[in-house]
């Protein structure tokens, strides 16, 4: 019986890919695969070629490359992600090519000029792990490549790779100072090998955030898996902000079990934020406590517990991590807006115009036309920035409902320019198109469609508390109190400390046209102190004072509402509210209150 000699060698081995390849092809395919021919041509082929390496075969967003040493694979890694950075830096960080890198070193079979085998598979598995822009390396590499180059390792320690039988020692490359030695797991105690302090990474271009792994209060180890559930359904839940930029839990991960600086972590994770927090499990009961930290300042922003049954885990899990990304999310928005005043008025972006007018536009309704025109100056410097956009439609919405446009028929056909124009960038983005759907539905797009609209938004991200407001919003304007008010009132579960809405309004309108006119009395009252200055409060007030017979205490809110606005009786604008009986009854009850001046 004849045998095949098959081919083996000794190799080290370079796996990359594209860093959200298929969100960058949905966008722009062609000029997607123009830029990575032009990466190819100008930056890859030649490195690859500089430190001896061959190109085995590629994917559409994937690379395989290898050498004869795993010195010149770092080598050669290192200056391809150096050159990606440089060309990165004036690129929008939404458009941005980034590779990820793995490299291992181990017999490879060779066959027709592709390689196989474990050393191959743990390199693709090792560059699964890395972040955009990041190299991982095996021991292997590190112990062949440590302080022969100009860069430093951080060392996550074993990690167990897919479909890899063993656990793998895994090292992230990091920028270098010269050779030196490897620096320690993070948190390592001083005593042990000394560490070398890496500069901080950069921040990101939006608010940025690290969940490091949930403390173990339990004292029984084998529950360390229900902990670290928790923190992995907080982190999904999390980047589902599309405006948050949230650390992997690979990176995290590697602070277990080690008493941390949360300023040193925000440094070497380049994040502004950090959560932390404990499980305790005991007699059937869980209690879970979670704090948000301004890594920054080390000020803690938020912080709560969460109890619960253990009769069905998974379940409690996905309940605490959409209560904590729900409360999370207007917390740190809060805490952005407060950094955006601060900045000085003189080197403003149009990320700083955006929040500054979201901070008006939700404290008080005599600000919204100030809050139109910062983001009406935010959309002159991006024409393409799709909250900035969203919330000029719904300035504009609000000024009309509100009784204070000048121009109505100016300030209507902007909201809709404003709104579509977002709707057209939103992509997957939650908060464009709540805040379009709003605006468009009040202007007279079908409301179905702008329902689906909402839907679409929360179904990208469940704990998007003002997601649920909105929700709200249109089922009252659909004439659908019942499901109004369980949407408003799951918006406030999320969010039941930062204001995201008119959530006290939205419940008297649903109560009001029910009928239900004392449950609508206590919650109207609750909006008119919320807001003093909102007159749509006032009218709802007041139209459901007259349909209680009290009519002395209509006429008083009457005379409020003159002093806000000299719009009483809106008639024209009130087509919102689809329901024809629904609108009428609150007309009615303005009427009855003004009489013949209204």
């Amino acid at each position: 019986m004849s045998t095949e000699r098959v081919e083996r060698r000794l190799a080290a081995i370079l796996a990359a890919d594209v860093a959200g390849y298929s969100r960058l092809m949905g966008v722009d395919e062609a000029g997607t695969l123009a830029r990575l021919n032009g990466l190819r041509r100008e930056l890859i082929d030649p490195q690859v070629a500089e430190h001896k390496g061959r190109v085995v075969k590629t994917t559409g967003d994937g690379i395989l490359i290898e050498f004869p040493s795993v010195v010149e694979a770092v080598a050669c890694a290192v200056a391809v992600q150096q050159g990606m950075a440089e060309r990165n830096a004036a690129v929008a960080q939404d458009q941005r090519i980034e590779f990820r890198v793995g490299i291992n070193s181990g017999d490879v079979i060779v066959e027709d000029g592709d390689i196989h085998g474990d050393g191959v598979n743990i390199a693709a598995r090792l560059e699964a792990m890395a972040e955009p822009g990041g190299i991982c390396v095996s021991a292997l590499v590190h112990d062949q490549v440590r302080g022969r180059l100009d860069c430093g390792f951080d060392d996550l320690g074993e990690q167990q790779l897919k479909n890899i039988a063993r656990p793998v020692r895994v090292y992230r490359v990091g920028p270098g100072t010269g050779p030196r030695a490897t620096r320690p797991p993070a948190g390592a105690d001083a005593a042990g090998s000394a560490a070398v302090q890496s500069p901080p990474l950069p921040l990101p271009d939006k608010p940025s955030i690290a969940v490091l792994p949930f403390q173990n209060m339990s004292g029984d180890p084998e529950q360390e898996y229900f902990a670290d559930g928790m923190v992995e359904e907080i982190i999904t839940a999390l980047s589902r902000i599309r405006w948050l930029f949230v650390i992997a839990r690979n990176s995290s991960f590697t602070y277990r079990g080690q008493a941390v600086d949360v300023k040193q972590v925000g440094r070497e994770l380049g994040v502004r934020y950090v959560l932390e927090g404990s499980v305790r499990k005991g007699g059937g009961r869980v209690r879970i406590t979670a704090q948000l930290i301004d890594a920054e300042t080390g000020t803690h922003l938020w912080a709560d517990r969460f109890d619960g049954s253990l009769e069905d885990v998974f379940d409690l899990q996905d309940q605490v991590a959409i209560s904590v990304a729900g409360i999370i999310e207007p917390a740190l928005q809060a805490a952005e807006t407060a950094r955006s005043a601060n900045r000085p008025t003189n080197d403003l972006t149009a990320y700083d115009l955006y929040l500054r007018a979201y901070a008006m536009v939700f404290s008080s309704t005599r600000q919204v036309t100030d809050a139109q025109q910062l983001l009406e100056h935010a959309i002159a410097r991006d024409g393409r920035y799709g909250p900035a956009l969203a919330l000029a439609g719904l300035c504009c919405y609000r000024l009309l409902i509100d009784g204070r446009s000048d121009d109505r028929a100016v300030d209507r056909s902007k909201g809709a320019e404003f709104a579509r124009r977002a709707l057209q960038v939103a992509g997957e983005d939650p908060g464009v198109l709540a805040n379009a759907a709003q605006a468009l539905a009040y202007l007279g797009e079908d409301i179905g469609a702008m329902l689906a609209l909402v839907d679409r938004a929360l179904a990208l991200n469940p704990s998007f508390a003002g997601g649920w407001q909105v929700s709200g919003v249109l089922r009252n304007w659909a004439g659908q109190p019942e499901i109004a008010i369980e949407h408003i009132e799951t918006s406030l579960r999320l969010s039941p400390r930062a204001r995201i809405g008119r959530s006290f309004l939205q419940l008297g309108h649903a109560h009001l046209v029910s009928r239900r006119f004392d449950d609508a009395l206590a919650k109207l009252l609750l909006a008119v102190q919320e807001d003093p200055s909102h007159p749509g409060a006032y009218r709802y007030l007041v139209s459901c004072y007259s349909h209680m017979g009290r009519l002395d205490e209509a006429r008083e809110m009457i005379a409020r509402l003159r002093v806000l606005t000299r719009v009483v009786i809106p008639d024209a604008s009130y087509h919102h509210l689809r329901n024809p009986e629904h609108r009428e009854l609150v007309l009615s009850g303005l009427r009855l209150a003004a009489g013949e001046e209204g």
